[in-house]
Parts: C-alpha cells; sequence; structure tokens
C-alpha cells in the first residue's frame, strides 16, 4: 500500500496543476464545497428530527458508545477505514475531494447542531416530516459533490465502486449496504427508529437521482481543437 502512495500523489499532484488552469474549475469547487456543507446540514437536520437516524449515523453513534470516540470521531474513523476499503477491493480510487470530504463532513454535522438554526420537533409527524427533508437534502447534498468530480466521500465512493463491483444499480447497492450497517450499529447500541427504516428506504432513490440532475445541469469543458 505505501509503494502505491508516491507514484498516486504524483499523478494527482499533476491532474490538480492542469485543473487548477481550467476554466472550469472554480466552478466545480464551489459545487463540491457547498455539497460538503449540505451533507452537514442535512445530517444535522435528520439528527435533530428525534424519530431515528440513517443506517451510517446509527453505526456511528453504537461505536460512540463502546469506544472513547464521539460522533463525530467515529465518522473520522470509520470514513479512514472505508476508505480503504473502497480503494483496496472494489478499485475506486479516491480524489483529492475524498480525504476533504472525510475530515470535513463531521464538524459541519456540530456546527449545524450547535448553532441553533436547526429545529428539533417534539410531535411525531413534524419529526417524521424534518426527517425526510434532511433524507433530500442529504441526497442532494451527495449528487452535488460526486458530480463535481473531485472524488466521491468515503462511503459513497465505497458504494459506487461496490455497484461497478456486482454490477447492481448504486440505488439497490446503497440500500443494501445500509441494511447491512444498520444491523451492526443496532448490535453496538445505536439508536434506531421509524427515521431509520425511512432513510434505508429513500437514500438510494435520492442519491441516483441527485447524481443523473447534476450530471445534466453541470456545463461540459470545451474540448481542444485539432492540433492543440
Amino acid at each position: 500500500m505505501m509503494s502505491r502512495l508516491p507514484s498516486y500523489a504524483s499523478r494527482a499532484g499533476r491532474r490538480l496543476g492542469a485543473s487548477l488552469r481550467a476554466p472550469w474549475f472554480y466552478l466545480r469547487l464551489a459545487q463540491f464545497l457547498l455539497g460538503l456543507t449540505a451533507m452537514g446540514l442535512g445530517l444535522a437536520v435528520m439528527l435533530e428530527a428525534g424519530v431515528g437516524v440513517g443506517p451510517w449515523a446509527v453505526f456511528h453513534e453504537g461505536l460512540a458508545r463502546v469506544t472513547p470516540l464521539t460522533f463525530g470521531q467515529a465518522l473520522v474513523a470509520v470514513g479512514v477505514v472505508v476508505l480503504s476499503l473502497a480503494w483496496w477491493w472494489t478499485g475506486q480510487r479516491p480524489g483529492p475531494g475524498t480525504f476533504v470530504n472525510m475530515v470535513m463532513v463531521g464538524p459541519w454535522v456540530d456546527v449545524f447542531r450547535a448553532s441553533g438554526w436547526v429545529p428539533s420537533p417534539t410531535e411525531f409527524l413534524p419529526g417524521v416530516a424534518q426527517f425526510l427533508i434532511g433524507v433530500v437534502i442529504l441526497g442532494t447534498a451527495s449528487g452535488m459533490y460526486i458530480t463535481a468530480r473531485f472524488g466521491a466521500g468515503p462511503r459513497d465512493g465505497f458504494v459506487l465502486g461496490l455497484s461497478r463491483l456486482l454490477g447492481r444499480s448504486v440505488r439497490r447497492t446503497r440500500t443494501y449496504l445500509e441494511i447491512a450497517v444498520l444491523a451492526i450499529g443496532f448490535l453496538l447500541g445505536g439508536t434506531v427508529g421509524i427515521g431509520t427504516a425511512l432513510f434505508a428506504m429513500t437514500i438510494g432513490p435520492s442519491m441516483q437521482f441527485s447524481m443523473w440532475a447534476f450530471t445534466q445541469a453541470m456545463p461540459r469543458a470545451p474540448r481542444p481543437a485539432a492540433g492543440d
């Protein structure tokens, strides 16, 4: 693994240098950073809804219960493990943005939850409605930062790589993976509620539609002229 890192870093550095000279780079960068911010917001909205959390959040919460890690620290630590699996097992190589995603989303969740801007409903139906809004935000954010092409986040990269490896759609692959992670998180003591089931059933279609929509909307870089 270590022998591959220098060559990979060199290639990534050359690609980044070329990208900095491309006209669409800064538009993509803004889309990517906005997507990461929206991911933090979507997770905060779902956590504050009070009707359960998504499967990965159940896993992070369960891990935090059985280790000294906080929720955000567990999110980052799991990201490192999942990134390794995505890269070496499925062949889904990380981009520069993968590492940024791995360390930024957790802090954004903490910022939004501590800000007081996100409501915390005390009744069930408003909580469910807020949770579903959070799913839409998270699915939209996933499509936003993935189609910016800086590299998918650790978990989404694993979904994409596993989907390609198994020959299954992103929707089905993510749904099956969410169910497996949920089971492990529950055994570790993570909180499960109606929102957990809703997330497992809706995040795959939301993510797939968002990827399609942003792929259609993203401007294409002009092709180089002959002889360039």
